[in-house]
């Protein structure tokens, strides 16, 4: 297929955090919120004059430092963060917000604030009590603790504002993205696909990791260019994937996927699209804080929320999202010693096979994946798998 003509452009904004969008936005004298988990809605973090950028640690080479102060048995993307915090490569930040969802990741951001490794004048960390249910108990904790521990220390640190028009505001922006997104995330239906795995992680990627403002236009453009992109005649992939779990913050994961064979439909990790890039709906009769968590909430797919109903809906959106993109299979990864996904990935590769006969493969991988020749042949070998069950089960009807 021809190249899309601004996709080198997304890809080298995603080589640094402190990319050329996020260092025209400072300079602008818009604020720099570093995030670090979807339990934070981005509304809240994307006000009028701040922007959040996804926390992240790219081309990644030693993590010494950072296992030297977390552990080597702590989550591989946190020690990673926190060495680039150690780099200096977040000194551009002017808060992070993070929930209290996962303890790795809490240790990890305390470092950064307790060894002052973002300097800028007024620098905070906030952290939040997040709901592990989703019930009307639950909204209302959610809703309070992202008055105390979001909004309200924004508007007393940096003057912000955090009405109710001003959320409504930041709304309209992301679901205008979020439009974008999920129509160029559509074309992975095809039979034929007229967009990548790959490309299509980058574009949603760079929607969590630069100001929302600034890539709108070139979105747009892409989103167009679509409509009129032939694929190839044949395509070079042997089966279609949905892949689930933890945060994937490199394409080039993807990539190495789509190179054995497997071609990305679908992607339910962290900070991919489903959930995420749907549009919030509000309404005018109930006030949007509390409209933006409920959907957060609804939206919520971490294994973190562990009550029965979340656990079967986690198993219930993956089944729907592998028919609706038309799946063969489900790869389930996680980064190494990711308490939550480690526990979600071991139960699901059984009940995704057993219970809703889907093929699964079930990777545990490290966070600088490189070119992982082990995964690679993994891969390979399930997508050999799934064409073997093709052909068994076309000779079944024959």
């Amino acid at each position: 297929m021809k190249d899309l003509k601004h996709l080198y452009y997304f890809e080298k904004l995603l080589d640094e955090v402190n990319n050329e969008l996020v260092r025209e936005a400072c300079d602008e004298g818009d604020k720099a919120i570093g995030g670090v988990c979807f339990q934070i809605p981005e509304p809240l973090i994307n006000l009028p004059g701040t922007f959040s950028v996804r926390l992240r640690a790219p081309r990644t080479g030693s993590i010494f430092m950072g296992s030297y102060y977390l552990s080597s048995m702590l989550c591989e993307a946190c020690r990673a963060i926190l060495e680039r915090a150690i780099e200096g490569g977040y000194e551009f930040l002017d808060c992070i917000i993070a929930p209290d969802a996962c303890a790795q990741m809490n240790r990890c951001v305390e470092n950064i604030e307790k060894q002052n490794l973002c300097t800028k004048e007024n620098f905070f960390v906030s952290y939040s009590d997040v709901p592990m249910k989703n019930d009307e108990t639950a909204l209302r904790h959610y809703v309070k603790q992202m008055k105390i521990h979001v909004l309200e220390p924004l508007h007393d640190k940096f003057g912000i504002d955090i009405s109710d028009d001003a959320i409504r505001e930041a709304v309209k922006l992301q679901n205008e993205v979020s439009m974008l997104i999920s129509e160029i995330g559509d074309y992975r239906k095809e039979d034929n696909p007229r967009i990548t795995g790959y490309e299509f992680a980058v574009l949603c990627l760079a929607s969590y990791c630069c100001p929302k403002n600034k890539i709108v236009d070139k979105l747009r453009e892409t989103a167009e260019e679509l409509k009129y992109r032939k694929p190839d005649d044949k395509s070079s992939y042997r089966a279609r994937v949905a892949l689930i779990g933890s945060e994937i913050d490199d394409p080039g994961f993807i990539k190495l996927v789509e190179d054995a064979g497997a071609l990305v439909v679908a992607d339910r990790f962290c900070f991919g699209s489903l959930p995420g890039r749907q549009v919030i709906e509000l309404n005018d009769e109930e006030d949007a804080l509390t409209q933006v968590c409920r959907t957060y909430l609804e939206w919520g797919k971490c294994p973190r929320y562990m009550n029965t109903e979340k656990i079967v809906e986690r198993q219930e959106y993956a089944d729907k999202i592998a028919k609706e993109y038309h799946a063969d299979g489900l790869i389930y990864q996680q980064i190494k010693f990711c308490d939550y996904w480690g526990y979600e990935r071991a139960s699901a590769f059984h009940i995704m096979r057993e219970k809703y006969n889907y093929p699964v493969l079930s990777v545990d991988r490290p966070y600088n994946l490189g070119s992982s020749g082990q995964l690679r042949t993994r891969v390979q070998a399930f997508v050999e798998s799934i064409e073997i069950k093709k052909i068994q089960k076309k000779a079944e009807v024959e």
